[in-house]
């Protein structure tokens, strides 16, 4: 339930037909807490605070994945204080929703900021940018992969096509063989899709699949909003997951079923014995994701 309360953020994304959705009022001061994942790397959470944060110490200065909820990148900032003394130099954001990118107002100036080139278009419609003359928007962008730093510092940016938005970054490290999915990959359950900011559910399992095979030397995942790590089979699993999801979608829209009946048809294939059958109803709920594939099919 917990997770699910915590996905429900998600749809902070401050843009189109989800602007006029207000984040829940955080009762009390932002609580960062920490785990470190390996050396020189910890992953930053907070209950109301969204999207996990990633803080990868490197020999200059810090690098941060992901910003959360309105009102933490301060919280954030004050935690990474206490982990080390070096000064944070860059912030990359895996996507576009407010819950990963709204912190990035709090960061200062001289952070270089960077996103896939998708993910930067829809920040810029994006109230909460608008609101602060443009601070902590993307500076830099890359398209396909962008490489940052060398050797046991070196961080590796990659975009592999639509999923959970048209601008999924995964953020790798390589010496610590560790991946941020972001939300892409936020947990072991149907995953949301959203239209409005280029989501996928024709190609969502082949994004997966392009990850998969596309990065290298990977063994720990750190998800968009699970409470913990998980592997790199995890994500080949999660592909299949999506996959056997849009030929069920597929064959009941093409056998004539509307959205709705075929929404209350589905449930998690047996073999998934770890995945949650609670469907977010953001973005439409399995009926919404339906409806995006039957857009999508008519293409």
């Amino acid at each position: 339930m917990k997770r699910a309360i915590v996905l429900g953020a998600l749809i902070a994304v401050g843009g189109l037909s989800l602007a006029a959705y207000q984040p829940p009022q955080q009762q009390g001061p932002p609580v960062v807490t920490v785990e470190k994942v390996k050396d020189n790397l910890w992953v930053l959470r907070g209950d109301g605070g969204g999207g996990n944060t990633a803080v990868f110490a490197t020999a200059n200065g810090v690098v941060v994945v992901d910003a959360k909820n309105p009102g933490w990148g301060k919280p954030i900032l004050d935690k990474i204080k206490e982990l080390t003394p070096k000064p944070v130099t860059t912030l990359i954001n895996t996507h576009t929703h407010g819950d990963h990118v709204s912190g990035n107002v709090d960061f200062p100036a001289t952070v270089d900021i960077v996103v896939q080139e998708n993910t930067k278009t829809n920040m810029e419609k994006m109230d909460i940018f608008k609101q602060n003359n443009n601070r902590g928007m993307a500076k830099r962008t890359f398209k396909d992969k962008m490489t940052i730093g060398k050797g046991a510092d070196q961080v590796d940016l990659y975009y592999f096509g639509p999923g959970h938005t048209n601008g999924d970054a995964f953020i790798v490290f390589p010496a610590l063989r560790t991946v941020h999915a972001g939300d892409i990959f936020a947990g072991k359950n149907l995953p949301l899709v959203d239209a409005a900011n280029g989501g996928s559910v024709l190609h969502y399992s082949e994004t997966l699949e392009k990850a998969h095979r596309g990065i290298k030397n990977v063994d720990t995942i750190v998800n968009g909003h699970m409470p913990n790590q998980t592997t790199w089979a995890d994500l080949k699993t999660f592909a299949e997951f999506n996959e056997d999801f849009l030929k069920w979608a597929q064959s009941a829209l093409k056998s004539g079923k509307t959205p709705e009946a075929a929404a209350a048809e589905w449930k998690v294939p047996a073999k998934y014995t770890d995945y949650s059958a609670t469907v977010s109803p953001l973005f439409g709920g399995i009926q919404g994701r339906l409806k995006r594939l039957q857009e999508e099919m008519k293409k």
